[in-house]
């Protein structure tokens, strides 16, 4: 592991990492600067990351000609494409977390941030990186996904409108018990995939589990019902009797890319690695940062139960 936090510690102090960000923020999957940045942010090694990449990564969001979510076709610029010229909720939420650690001020450094979750935030307090679930009428697709990252980003939200947006989603995700699919005909295959939430996963970047989501709603700390995460809390002690920690997928696997070619940037390409991730991410072994996650979560609701907010 330490080898790999070196590594990517290296890439990012690089001119190479530096024109990659000018090249593209975002992609390619796995193995940009964006995913060196967040697995050493997850690892707990967000110190490890150069200044001059920090810089690069800030100036790269404010370079986004969208700095909108698109819902419809009209609001894609003409000549603009949706995928590599705008965000979606998840990709903000985890690069704010990043940024944030760095010693970033995003609201102040990039202030249209600060606007977005808030505009995005559905009925009941989710949100959908799929930009059709907002055009479906008669119920309310949100996304586990979609959210989780956000919500985490304002976990320690500073103005009132991001504190309400805060509030709301945590109760979105007390209203899912942390584990359950959306009801929605739109968002019908988030039932599938929450079968295997209880498998965590390791780096997360924007993938859920259920370790995950408790772990962020024990930090947001205000009250809610012991009910909504009894069963998670149950199924992951004893999934983990020892208090050792063990990823059980690998969210990173079976990806394609946008890759930069001579051509231009071309879709459907093989996404690639690189050290850290291999090593942060093994599956069936025991792994430091969901440990730490781990332990620090369940110590965390314990306090909350015995001061009655959790009841």
């Amino acid at each position: 592991m330490a080898d790999g936090v070196a590594a990517s510690a290296s890439y990012l102090a690089s001119d190479g990492a530096v024109a990659s960000i000018e090249d593209d923020p975002y992609w390619p999957k796995w193995d940009s600067p964006w995913w060196h940045m967040l697995a050493l942010f997850e690892v707990g090694e967000a110190r490890r990351i150069p200044a001059r990449a920090v810089d690069a990564m800030v100036a790269g969001l404010d370079r986004y000609e969208l700095k909108t979510f698109p819902i419809r076709p009209e609001d894609v610029p003409p000549g603009a494409d949706p995928y590599r010229d705008s965000l979606c909720h998840c990709a903000l939420g985890c690069m704010w977390q990043v940024l944030e650690a760095c010693g970033v001020d995003v609201a102040a450094r990039l202030p249209w941030c600060a606007a977005w979750f808030p505009a995005y935030q559905m009925a009941d307090g989710g949100l959908n990186c799929d930009g059709d679930a907002y055009l479906v009428a008669g119920e309310c697709p949100s996304s586990m996904v979609g959210t989780i990252a956000p919500f985490e980003a304002m976990i320690d939200a500073r103005t009132d409108e991001l504190r309400a947006f805060r509030d709301a989603a945590a109760r979105f995700l007390v209203g899912r018990e942390l584990r359950l699919g959306s009801a929605t005909v739109h968002n019908a295959a988030e039932r599938d995939s929450a079968q295997r939430w209880g498998q965590l996963c390791f780096p997360r970047f924007y993938f859920y589990d259920t370790l995950r989501g408790l772990a962020a709603l024990v930090r947001w700390g205000r009250p809610f019902p012991l009910a909504a995460v009894a069963r998670v809390a149950t199924d992951l002690a004893r999934a983990f009797p020892d208090g050792v920690a063990v990823a059980g997928r690998r969210g990173t696997d079976g990806w394609t890319t946008m890759q930069h070619r001579p051509e231009g940037w071309v879709r459907g390409q093989p996404a690639t690695r690189f050290p850290l991730l291999d090593a942060a991410s093994k599956v069936g072994r025991p792994s430091p940062a969901l440990t730490r996650q781990w332990t620090a979560t369940r110590h965390r609701l314990v306090e909350l139960l015995d001061a009655g907010i959790v009841a």
